[in-house]
């Protein structure tokens, strides 16, 4: 085989401003960087025909989600194309998803498989124990508990965290020359409680946490008046999730304690400077949630100095600072995955918005250094370039 090093990142389509589709931009954008051959598959954000994405180091190829849900039907057929148009090279297939969705035996004829694997819940689910265990598979930890729970079942994996942005997500504190307080409605003395989270739901079951975050935060609210609520999220659930509008009256939080982001902004994308500016205008996070397998959103805010009221469980502990507010929480059965998640406990939440009130509501020095440790040229330079090299050796 020649020195050249081919690559398909199988994930959200890059720069879709989606958690997965973000990361998965910063990985080609350097993968590319570095010289090696990188071609993109897509499990959302581009259908019907195969195009092109234009990096800032040249263009690669960006494969189309195929008639499955997630592109089993056409993923491994995306990297055998790719290898054909660079012969005589080595290859590798990054997954960044997770990785319970992938079937069939195409799979098993792949030669070289890395997959970043978001461990979520805190037991091991069989079917992703049993994708982690193929000898086609290099197993990816993005987090230290990740790792931790690979290790803890025998299986030996890399370690590689998700990545931020500290040129962008840094305390912001204007959009267009106004407040970023007074763009979103919320008076400079109102302590601001932020949520940053997808509103994708699994049935009945809401990962997020949402209706235990928005009825702790209710009854925070009774205490101190002053507060304020912004969800950045989508408030009907149109992409299957929750309608929030009916949990916040359900939970007696009046409209005029609560915002969402302009729903048009958030559907076509929001400038990342812009979110940069959100999270500054927060005094804390509220993200406390069944279970992280990084929590990206966590990360950013700390980038911004904001303080993160987080789950004491999952990933969340490894991730955040010793700024941050860890809640207590119990066990609950996820049947889907055979595995235990752990529900927030409500008097646990308030009582961290209560102490995180009496904090000081200055940019959190603390968080903003623990976060820099995350920030995307140190991730490739510490972590995904010996790891590469691992995988091609």
């Amino acid at each position: 085989m020649g020195s050249k090093k081919v690559v398909t990142v199988w994930s959200n389509s890059p720069y879709q401003p989606t958690g997965y589709g973000v990361q998965a931009g910063y990985l080609v954008d350097r993968l590319k960087r570095d010289k090696y051959a990188v071609a993109a598959s897509s499990n959302y954000g581009l259908e019907g025909n195969n195009s092109t994405i234009d990096t800032p180091y040249g263009r690669i190829p960006h494969y189309a989600r195929g008639m499955e849900a997630y592109s089993n039907d056409v993923a491994p057929m995306h990297h055998a194309h790719w290898l054909q148009q660079n012969p005589d090279a080595k290859d590798l297939f990054i997954t960044l998803y997770d990785v319970w969705v992938l079937k069939g035996s195409a799979w098993d004829r792949m030669s070289n498989i890395a997959s970043w694997t978001p461990l979520d819940h805190v037991t091991l689910p069989p079917r992703v124990e049993a994708w982690l265990r193929k000898p086609n598979v290099t197993p990816i930890a993005m987090s230290p508990f990740g790792m931790e729970q690979m290790q803890a079942k025998d299986i030996d994996c890399l370690y590689v965290p998700h990545a931020i942005d500290t040129s962008v997500m840094k305390p912001t504190y204007e959009i267009a020359g106004k407040s970023t307080r007074e763009y979103l409605g919320f008076g400079k003395d109102d302590f601001v409680v932020g949520m940053v989270a997808a509103n994708k739901a699994s049935g009945l079951v809401h990962r997020k946490a949402f209706s235990e975050n928005i009825l702790a935060f209710s009854i925070f609210l009774q205490k101190h008046p002053d507060a304020k609520l912004y969800l950045h999220t989508d408030p009907l659930g149109s992409a299957g999730g929750w309608n929030l509008l009916k949990l916040l009256e359900a939970a007696g939080i009046p409209d005029t304690a609560v915002r969402f982001p302009n729903l048009v902004e958030y559907k076509y994308g929001i400038p990342r400077e812009q979110l940069a500016a959100y999270y500054t205008a927060m005094d804390v996070m509220l993200a406390p949630s069944y279970g992280e397998g990084f929590g990206v959103p966590q990360m950013e805010a700390q980038a911004c100095g904001t303080r993160v009221i987080g789950s004491g469980w999952a990933a969340s502990p490894g991730l955040l600072s010793d700024d941050s507010l860890l809640v207590e929480g119990q066990p609950t059965w996820d049947s889907g995955q055979d595995a235990w998640w752990t529900v927030p406990l409500v008097p646990s939440i308030v009582e961290a918005l209560n102490v995180a009130y009496e904090k000081s509501r200055e940019r959190s020095l603390v968080s903003i250094d623990f976060a820099k440790d995350f920030d995307v040229e140190t991730v490739w330079k510490t972590y995904w370039t010996p790891t590469l090299n691992k995988l091609f050796a």
